[in-house]
């Protein structure tokens, strides 16, 4: 694998190295965005993936990857001798999350306003009418992400409007590629995007990469990018990549008069707070109200989805005042999360992303100023790119990780090895006392006690959060046998222990000294507290647990319960389909002979039945007890 220079930043209208030339138009578009210079990793990329070579390119977050592949990908479109032919595709860009193809997407489509031939077509591609035919090249750009679109939806814009440049999430493209419509012949396809490759590399997306790359020709240009490509280059090969230059931008950070390695921007500090797990929301809320300026836009990172459909109830009363908080995370409805993203990004007051690793890679969310992980992830790979939130494209940013005093401990060194420093967070002081620790405990409590529906969030986003606990990778620092559990269960606001394996062997108080009348603990929603008090007065009357469950499976009467019928009739019906395909296949392979006994067998069983229904049905044979 060959390696390319790591170039400076150069002026973009003096830098004449690239073969062929940049447009004219693109210079103009991307000054005008507010790139006056290339960056190194868009200085070292371009003139290689702009000529003919594969490229593996590894940067630090926030370092300018995006334009170092649309730039290529567009370029590439727009030079050809005629526009592409209908119903082909010239470049395909794949994403990991829905998000990140949309900022991907959005990008393309603020570079093609400079174009004239290719923002003409915009307007059309946001309305039924179909868009017209060009004399000259045009990008045309489709983006296909699940939730917003269905499959025939995304087919129909393909056939109406026949995009050339597709920005998509793995799924959803393989199912737009399996079309007999959609054609990705050598003679049109230019250029394969994989962003956030080691991601894409997973296992999770291992088939969908696999069915994507197996419709594409192989003569084509391949580009793997990401913030920590290098852990995934054992798996290049398999995506087909022939000889690729490998691109690695690093940040070189003076420490005691040597110049040392970092996976990080420079303009990113990052720190972190040895806190017990009661004191972390406090810690929180002291960091937010001490930094010397107010962080226009914050992060806060949590384990799961469950934790934080949890705290985006209980967490803002603990927040300093003017600040709000927003949720996202990956089993919101898609609708949901992308009006929550665009509301986090169109904030004009302080406010908190409260999200999970969904929010960790990729996104080029402007004005983040500090980012805080409540929890270590569990793969050691994301807290790169979830501190990489703050600190893009030369701002300044804080990034703080709270760990647990004891064994975590190790995780700092741990970082170390791997080239990711962290120091204590030292400026603005954080001091968290047990009162303020029990004081924000009790406030969570008060907040539980008004909906029971909360104590259920509560109970699951905690049992939630052990599981993802224990299957941290480096499991030698993070052990759920280290657990403080009541410590946890006050920081959770807990009214008390849920009952899970972990804690069979826990003799510690398991109310958590909270003494509640379970019986009154009511639900705000009408519905679910009625059921609850039926199911409540079955028990108190005696009656069993399944006599309880038909309670409240009768009083789902607007339930389209003859749906269910209808299935599991279909479903039986195919059972026995099934079973008479595998008789007659049996019967067909038998022998004369077999096939004899078989019917002797048969009569022998029906007569044996027989005999059993007359026994049945006379009751002379009954024994009625003895006579008086």
């Amino acid at each position: 694998m060959a390696t390319g220079k790591v170039a400076p930043k150069r002026d973009l209208r003096s830098w004449d190295a690239l073969t062929p030339p940049l447009a004219e138009w693109i210079l103009d578009a991307v000054s005008t965005m507010g790139f006056r210079q290339m960056t190194p990793v868009q200085a070292a990329t371009l003139p290689h993936f702009m000529g003919n070579k594969d490229v593996v390119v590894e940067a630090v977050t926030g370092s300018g990857k995006t334009l170092a592949y649309l730039i290529p990908a567009v370029q590439r479109l727009l030079r050809l001798e005629e526009p592409t032919k209908k119903h082909h595709v010239g470049a395909i860009i794949v994403s990991p999350t829905r998000e990140l193809a949309a900022q991907i997407h959005s990008v393309l489509l603020s570079l093609l306003e400079f174009h004239p031939p290719s923002a003409e077509l915009v307007p059309y591609l946001k309305g039924d009418e179909k868009r017209p035919a060009t004399a000259v090249p045009v990008v045309v750009p489709q983006l296909l992400v699940g939730g917003t679109t269905t499959p025939a939806q995304d087919l129909s814009f393909f056939l109406r409007h026949s995009p050339n440049l597709l920005i998509s999430s793995p799924g959803r493209l393989v199912e737009l590629l399996a079309s007999p419509h959609v054609h990705c012949p050598q003679s049109s396809f230019e250029i394969l995007v994989l962003d956030e490759a080691d991601r894409l590399l997973d296992l999770g997306f291992k088939q969908d990469l696999q069915g994507i790359i197996s419709r594409l020709p192989k003569q084509r240009r391949t580009g793997l990018f990401s913030a920590s490509v290098s852990e995934a280059v054992g798996e290049i090969i398999r995506v087909g990549l022939r000889n690729p230059v490998k691109i690695e931008v690093r940040v070189k950070m003076k420490d005691g008069g040597t110049l040392e390695d970092r996976k990080i921007p420079a303009s990113l500090q990052m720190a972190y707070l040895m806190k017990p797990a009661s004191q972390r929301l406090p810690a929180l809320s002291q960091l937010l109200e001490r930094l010397p300026v107010t962080p226009q836009r914050s992060i806060v990172f949590l384990s799961t989805c469950a934790a934080v459909d949890y705290f985006q109830h209980v967490l803002p009363a603990l927040l300093p005042a003017g600040f709000a908080l927003i949720p996202l995370h990956g089993k919101h409805a898609a609708k949901v999360r992308e009006k929550n993203f665009n509301r986090f990004l169109t904030s004009v007051s302080p406010t908190i992303l409260l999200t999970t690793d969904l929010a960790a890679r990729g996104l080029d969310i402007p004005q983040v100023d500090l980012v805080v992980q409540i929890d270590a992830p569990s793969d050691p790979k994301v807290f790169i790119h979830r501190s990489g939130r703050a600190g893009r494209a030369g701002r300044k940013g804080l990034a703080v990780v709270m760990l647990h005093p004891g064994r975590e401990e190790d995780y700092i060194r741990f970082l170390e090895v791997r080239k990711t420093p962290i120091i204590p967070l030292e400026k603005p002081q954080v001091s968290v006392s047990e009162d303020d620790a029990a004081t924000a405990s009790r406030t969570i409590r008060n907040i539980v006690k008004q909906d029971r529906a909360l104590y259920d969030k509560a109970q699951k986003a905690f049992v939630s959060w052990v599981r993802s606990y224990g299957a941290h990778q480096a499991t030698s620092i993070f052990r759920v046998g280290d657990l403080d559990w009541t410590d946890l269960g006050h920081a959770w606001g807990l009214l008390r222990m849920p009952r899970m394996p972990e804690l069979k062997r826990w003799e510690g108080d398991k109310m958590l000294g909270v003494e509640m009348d379970w019986d009154a603990f009511e639900y705000k929603d009408k519905a679910r507290e009625i059921a609850r008090k039926e199911a409540l007065e079955a028990e108190k009357s005696g009656e069993t647990r399944d006599k309880v469950a038909d309670l409240k499976r009768k009083r789902k009467n607007n339930e389209a319960w003859s749906g269910k019928h209808e299935m599991e009739g279909l479903r039986v019906e195919r059972r026995e389909k099934r079973h008479k395909k595998r008789e007659a296949e049996k019967w067909a392979n038998m022998t004369t002979e077999d096939r004899a006994k078989q019917v002797e067998l048969k009569e022998l069983i029906q007569q044996v039945r027989k005999q059993n229904e007359a026994r049945a049905e006379s009751k002379d044979d009954e024994f009625e007890g003895f006579d008086d």
